[in-house]
């Protein structure tokens, strides 16, 4: 089957709940607010509503797409959903989705639970379903609500992520940005680094779960919210994505400077700038969204696309990279064209 599959258009849509760190500071004395903005490199973020999943956002993003541009819903062939803030334990939240957009019975629907890496393995995902003749049509979707899992006293990760939901939409061919060679890698051993122990079946909640306790940095959470080693997940960066980013660069016989933009998974700004500055990438060439938005987790990386990609030029080489939870990570090389950016 001759196909060139594309990223032909995406967007993406926050909740419109706003914490600033202003409000974190009033809330939270004790904690230095502009110590934590010059080292994780966030203003504000944007958190759900109670009631608020991540379905929710991804909902909005993909009706914004599919309504501005004007694709037939009935030409959607597969739908992806990536969230580890599913609805519900069963059913997938992909197929409540598909059955909320007016999509039709004959898409192939299902969830994966990715995190920080999923954009680039839900391309992939995408491509693949392309390339084997099974759609021709795919609508990526990713949505998380961290928030709901993190304790209000615990500084290590409220003052950092914010959710989101974004859609892309990945045709078989025509005009958008060309997916290019992509390398994607799994270490598990570090999967305590970035967790929320309690709650599935592993370990079942009860009244023991449910205890807080605070560590020695003075942050306070129980088993059953989102617990972050930072120091570890720094270290896993540095250790593996720099070499990534080769190994898709030899793949397809580039070195660094044939690479336009560097569009890299937003997990903070002291890691993001560690991570420039061992690869050499100028600064003006590996654009953020931090500031606004927080480390939205699989949503990063369309996001920064969404804001700065008015910037790329036609046939611009983009180089996406995404790593973290799992340890999981992964990477792509995209040739910019005419994508719709909602």
């Amino acid at each position: 089957m001759n196909t060139s599959p594309v990223l032909a258009a995406l967007a993406f849509h926050v909740p419109p709940n706003v914490v600033s760190n202003d409000d974190l500071g009033r809330e939270n004395p004790d904690w230095d607010m502009s110590r934590i903005e010059g080292k994780v490199g966030v203003r504000q973020r944007h958190v759900a509503a109670h009631a608020e999943c991540s379905s929710d956002l991804a909902f909005q993003a993909a009706c914004k797409l599919l309504d501005t541009t004007g694709i037939e819903r009935a030409s959607i062939d597969a739908l992806l959903f990536c969230t580890q803030s599913p609805d519900y334990f069963l059913p997938t939240t992909a197929c409540v989705l598909q059955d909320r957009l007016g999509l039709g019975t004959h898409v192939a629907a299902l969830d994966f639970n990715q995190g920080c890496s999923g954009y680039v393995y839900g391309l992939v995902l995408a491509r693949a379903l392309i390339c084997a003749g099974s759609a021709r049509n795919v609508l990526l979707l990713n949505g998380e609500t961290y928030s709901r899992m993190i304790h209000p006293r615990d500084r290590t990760v409220r003052v950092l992520f914010g959710d989101a939901g974004s859609a892309t939409l990945i045709r078989a061919d025509g005009a958008g940005a060309a997916l290019g060679p992509a390398r994607l890698g799994t270490d598990g051993s570090g999967f305590r680094s970035l967790i929320v122990p309690a709650g599935a079946f592993r370990q079942p909640r009860d009244a023991e779960t449910r205890r807080t306790e605070v560590d020695p940095h003075g942050c306070e959470r129980s088993a059953e919210n989102l617990f972050m080693d930072g120091q570890a997940i720094t270290a896993f960066a540095m250790s593996r994505v720099p070499d990534l980013v080769r190994d898709v660069l030899a793949d397809a016989d580039l070195g660094m400077a044939d690479i336009d933009w560097f569009v890299f998974h937003q997990a903070n700004a002291f890691m993001n700038e560690r991570l420039r500055m061992r690869l050499g990438i100028p600064a003006e060439r590996m654009p953020l969204a931090l500031r606004d938005y927080g480390n939205t987790v699989g949503n990063t990386v369309p996001i920064v696309l969404r804001e700065h990609g008015a910037r790329f030029r036609p046939l611009d080489r983009v180089l996406l990279v995404g790593f973290g939870v799992g340890y999981s990570w992964g990477a792509m090389l995209l040739h910019w064209g005419e994508v719709a950016l909602i």
